[in-house]
């Protein structure tokens, strides 16, 4: 995985299992125990997603079936009740789906899969016709970037245009993620702005700084900033 931003497109799992509105229960616990997942996308027949069933909407079925619920109960949990009644995809998913587009940029992904405290999600295109699914691994796969891939990213996009010059008075090295700058700075506004960018480049874990001290007037060697 190389340049950057990526989007969900680069990541997502396009070979993916859907089932219509009229798939039965039984068929819906075979699919997910057989592709290992926890949420399969329900299509409509125009292709566009119509919701998700996951095991949290197929347990309820299991939950109520030797249990007389009080009618509190049921009145809490009427949508539970209600599904563990219901026998096809149409009447179990959990509608409308929550999805993504497939352009739609890592960061929104998880930030959406994070609001909604979900494991995966939908990918669609502009249509809302299913794509693929996006998983929490998926979105992690960023931080298997090469360190040198982050590191020319960093240096052509960031530092020759924070800290212009030939050559740049800043050095970038990156170890496991890790982004080290180092060097002498004239500008240390730019510091914080040259953190912030160098944070949102993909597959980076940490950001350091090692600046050398201008030297004393008495000829004293400069000395490395501490890291932060």
């Amino acid at each position: 995985m190389t340049g950057g931003p990526h989007i969900v497109r680069d990541v997502m799992t396009a070979d993916v299992v859907s089932v219509d509105r009229d798939t039965p229960f039984k068929e819906l616990v075979r699919l997910l125990r057989q592709r290992g997942v926890s949420a399969l996308p329900v299509v409509g027949a125009d292709g566009r997603v119509a919701g998700v069933v996951s095991e949290a909407d197929l347990l309820p079925k299991e939950e109520f079936r030797d249990s007389d619920p009080s009618r509190l109960t049921q009145m809490r949990r009427l949508d539970d009740m209600l599904k563990a009644g219901s026998v096809l995809a149409a009447d179990l998913m959990t509608a409308p789906a929550l999805t993504v587009a497939e352009d739609d940029t890592l960061s929104r992904a998880a930030r959406v899969m994070a609001g909604a405290k979900v494991k995966r999600l939908p990918v669609v295109d502009a249509d809302g016709r299913l794509r693929g699914i996006v998983s929490r691994g998926d979105l992690l796969k960023v931080f298997l970037r090469e360190d040198e891939d982050i590191a020319e990213e960093v240096r052509r996009e960031i530092v020759g245009y924070v800290f212009p010059g030939e050559p740049s008075p800043v050095r970038v090295a990156v170890a496991d993620g890790a982004v080290t700058l180092s060097g002498r700075v004239a500008d240390t506004a730019r510091i914080p702005v040259a953190s912030r960018l160098v944070r949102s480049v993909e597959g980076v874990v940490d950001v350091r700084w090692d600046l050398d001290r201008p030297a004393a007037d008495h000829g004293e060697p400069a000395v490395a900033e501490p890291r932060s």
